[in-house]
This record gives C-alpha cells, sequence and structure tokens, in this order.
C-alpha cells in the first residue's frame, strides 16, 4: 500500500508523567468500508497494531507450553489485549494478573475505545492493576507465579523509555524468579536479538533459551524475539 494511500485517524490521546500515548485508526484511502488498524504510539514510537499480533499470541502461547499447570500467571505489558486473551483461552489458567503503568491505555480497553477492550477484559479470571511491574514483581510473594510474561517495552535495545531498561536487568530479573514457582517460566518479547538480555537471563536462570519468530509489518519481514527461561 503507498503511503499516499494511507490515512491516519487518531482516537484517543492522553499525556502521562511518561510522556505521550496515542491511539490511531489507520485506513486505506481507496477502501472506505474495510475496517480500520488501530495502531499503539507511545512518544511517537509504534508500539504495536491490530493487523500483526502474532508474536503477542506466540508469547503466549510458548510461555504456556513451558510448565505443566499455568494455574497463576502475570503479564507486565497490557498492550490491546492480545498476550492476555490468548493466556485466557488456555483453560488450565485460574488466574491472570495483567500490570500496566498507563492508566489511560487500561481505560481505552474498558470503555470500547478499542472495540475488542471490553470483551477481552470481562474474563472473570482476570486481574488489571495499574502499577509498575517492576514495583508489582518486588511486592510479589514468593513461588505465587507459574508464569511471567513480559512485554512493557520494544526490548532493550529499542526503548521507548529509558527507564524500561531496568526491566531486561538482572536485579529485576531475580525478583521474577524469586516470585516464580519452582519450575515456573518466563518469557520476554524484543523487537531485536538481545545478546545482554541472554546473559541476564543466563545468570540468573543458569539457563535460557532464544526464540526467533518471523514477522510481517506492512509489507515488510522483521524478526522478534522471544526470550524463555525456567527457574
Amino acid at each position: 500500500m503507498a503511503e499516499e494511500d494511507v490515512e491516519y485517524v487518531e482516537r484517543a490521546r492522553a499525556t502521562t508523567e511518561r510522556g505521550e500515548i496515542v491511539l490511531r485508526e489507520r485506513r486505506s484511502g481507496t477502501d472506505d468500508e474495510a475496517p480500520g488498524v488501530l495502531e499503539l504510539r507511545v512518544n511517537g514510537v509504534f508500539v504495536m497494531d491490530t493487523s500483526e499480533t502474532t508474536t503477542e499470541q506466540e508469547l503466549a502461547r510458548t510461555a504456556l507450553a513451558q510448565v505443566e499447570e499455568p494455574s497463576a500467571v502475570v503479564v507486565g505489558g497490557l498492550g490491546l489485549g492480545y498476550t492476555a486473551h490468548e493466556v485466557l483461552a488456555d483453560r488450565r489458567v485460574e488466574r491472570l494478573v495483567v500490570v500496566e503503568i498507563e492508566e489511560p491505555l487500561v481505560e481505552w480497553m474498558r470503555d470500547g475505545t478499542v472495540p475488542h477492550g471490553p470483551s477481552y477484559l470481562a474474563d472473570e479470571r482476570l486481574t488489571v492493576v495499574v502499577a509498575d511491574i517492576r514495583q508489582a514483581m518486588a511486592e510479589a510473594t514468593a513461588d505465587s507465579y507459574d508464569l511471567v510474561l513480559l512485554d512493557v517495552d520494544n526490548g532493550p535495545g529499542y526503548l521507548v523509555h529509558e527507564q524500561n531498561a531496568d526491566v531486561y536487568r538482572t536485579d529485576f530479573l531475580s525478583s521474577v524468579a524469586r516470585a516464580l514457582e519452582p519450575g515456573g517460566a518466563v518469557a520476554v518479547w524484543s523487537s531485536a536479538e538481545s545478546p545482554d538480555l541472554y546473559d541476564g537471563l543466563l545468570t540468573v536462570f543458569g539457563a535460557a533459551t532464544p526464540v526467533p519468530l518471523d514477522v510481517t509489518l506492512q509489507d515488510r519481514a522483521e524478526q522478534y524475539w522471544l526470550y524463555l527461561a525456567r527457574r
């Protein structure tokens, strides 16, 4: 699709202490009837859209496959809800906590600004907490989760917020390990390969597995990564 054939319509905008969050709809100028694609940007940086959600879903599926009984799960980062929705599709999951730092994003999901939001958040097993994932993990009771899924930024090499660098470092990863049940697993999403993240997981957990994921974004071939480790 040529750039001149694309129209952008702003659906919501909010400013928080971390900057500006914009939800906009991307539409083809040649097809007024076709549903638009929702696109989330933070401080002008593309975060995700609704046309390519396979890696958010694969984050959930791959993580869920790591443990036999993933009854208690925490997801760091709500996004547009696709990872959480995929987690809840697994009936073994009895409790899911989603930790999202940006309250406007949670509100847009709840009030239908994101059209699929209300249905995605309706599951009674789900609790959405507006908080910093670093604080949530620091305060978590030891051995309280079977899985921790982290998708709070674009990865350590392409940060939207510089302070999120802490999420990929050993101090935070150690708090994740403490919150996991023995045998529990962590899965971290990254927009690019990250040897430093791999080394951090290796230091904390003793072993780690990088998983490349091929995707197509607006007709461009890209590769995202998942990093897995088990306590």
